[in-house]
């Protein structure tokens, strides 16, 4: 950047004090100038509050002009009277919100009494019940439980459940096993009914009318048939878990009788 530097005595303040004004040639601010000083000693000067602290109360600074390096008594006047009607402001009680300290606007630290009032007429509380215990879930989520399977203690496979027939998938790649896991993860996790997805619309696009509390199935319809189907599956599943104890049990009786005899003879 090419400046240009002028530096003149400065006849305001003291003697040996020079006023230097630099100049831009080029770049953006082009034509722009700045103005410092130099003390005798050669010390230099940015501003006016800086030039003030070092002269102290040898140079009255109050009409001095930092640009121009001269005394304006009409600057003088101008703060005289600015200062006047902030202290006639001040008497009047309306202070200047420019020249008034700063008041605290957050909360204190310190402990203060407070009242409250909880029995106001006022006071109407909304609550919605749904709306607080409902929580967001994520779309198609029944994906991540394809490919899982239980297993017993031997890490060996469990056999799958079949589905009925009229139980039929909603939504992009759904098999049967992930929608018996979903059915299952359902039925433990939601306490209302599972009834599938009740809305056509969701078959045509299940990403914007898809109901996330239901499983990825089409609505469905339980009869009296199913469930008397059902009941009969939970009665043979129960009475086959009676015989393997009752099985059990005597396998054991008749263990310990032969442990028995063998400690007689």
């Amino acid at each position: 950047m090419i400046m240009e530097r002028k530096r003149v005595d400065c006849p305001a303040l003291p003697p040996g004090w020079k006023k230097e004004e630099v100049i831009r040639k080029s770049g953006l601010s082009a034509g722009k100038s700045d103005v410092y000083y130099y003390s005798p000693t050669g010390k230099k000067f940015r501003s006016k509050p800086q030039l003030s602290r070092y002269l102290g109360n040898t140079v009255d600074l109050g009409c001095f002009d930092f640009r121009t390096g001269k005394m304006m008594p009409s600057k003088l006047q101008k703060n005289k009277q600015r200062l006047r009607s902030e202290n006639l402001s001040l008497s009047k009680g309306k202070p200047d919100l420019n020249t008034a300290l700063p008041i605290r606007q957050t909360a204190s630290i310190f402990k203060q009494p407070v009242t409250k009032i909880v029995n106001h007429p006022s006071n109407k509380v909304k609550t919605d019940l749904q709306r607080a215990t409902e929580q967001p879930r994520q779309l198609f989520w029944e994906k991540r439980l394809k490919g899982l399977r239980s297993s017993d203690v031997t890490e060996e496979v469990l056999r799958t459940m079949e589905l009925p027939k009229g139980l039929q998938s909603v939504g992009p790649d759904a098999s049967d096993e992930t929608l018996l896991s979903a059915i299952a993860s359902a039925l433990h996790l939601s306490s209302g009914p599972i009834t599938g997805q009740t809305s056509t619309a969701a078959e045509k696009n299940p990403a914007i009318w898809l109901n996330t509390f239901q499983p990825l199935c089409k609505a469905f319809t339980v009869t009296d048939d199913d469930i008397k189907e059902q009941e009969l599956k939970v009665y043979q599943a129960r009475r086959s878990l009676e015989e393997a104890l009752m099985a059990d049990g005597l396998a054991r009786a008749a263990e310990s009788a032969r442990d028995v005899e063998g400690r007689a003879a």
